[in-house]
């Protein structure tokens, strides 16, 4: 990857943190404690190596990103001339679940939106059986379970689950 450490934010829950870039781009996490392997290990590789991007299809001219006050809640907002949107990324302390929560943000216009969830177990070297069950999408491999839940369509594409909106 051709980002640096530096241009990444953190987000956690009491017993796991991930890893978010200034392109919305979350590149490291280990699932579900600190001590796992890894599920997105792209920080160490390239992009095949697991990572979870949301952002505008098209480049947009402007990003800048920020914590809400006195927390580890993630901000990254993107302008571009048909509109402006946000991305909030936490994660929430635990129930009986670790979870990762994005909420994309609509702050003006219209902005065409896409998300690529790439999973890889053991710091990104295997890809998950991924299966539609239930209104999610299922990431297994051995003992290792993920439930994707989006309130947008999502499809499983070349090992990835993939989502756009206009």
């Amino acid at each position: 990857m051709s980002r640096r450490i530096e241009d990444y934010g953190l987000i956690r829950d009491a017993e796991s943190t991930a890893l978010v870039s200034r392109d919305a781009s979350i590149d490291f996490l280990c699932w579900p404690r600190f001590d796992d392997d890894a599920c997105f290990a792209a920080l160490l590789g390239h992009e095949e190596h697991g990572h979870w991007w949301i952002a505008p299809e098209h480049l947009p001219a402007g990003r800048s990103r920020r914590y809400q006050h006195d927390t580890l809640v993630s901000e990254t907002d993107f302008e571009s001339a048909e509109g402006a949107v946000r991305i909030v990324d936490f994660m929430p302390m635990r129930g009986t679940f670790p979870s990762i929560v994005r909420i994309v943000v609509g702050l003006r216009g219209t902005v065409a939106m896409r998300s690529v969830l790439r999973l890889r177990f053991d710091f990104g070297l295997v890809p998950p059986w991924l299966s539609a069950e239930d209104e999610a999408i299922v990431a297994r491999v051995g003992p290792d379970l993920i439930v994707v839940r989006a309130p947008v369509q999502q499809l499983i594409r070349d090992e990835s689950i993939e989502a756009t909106s206009k």
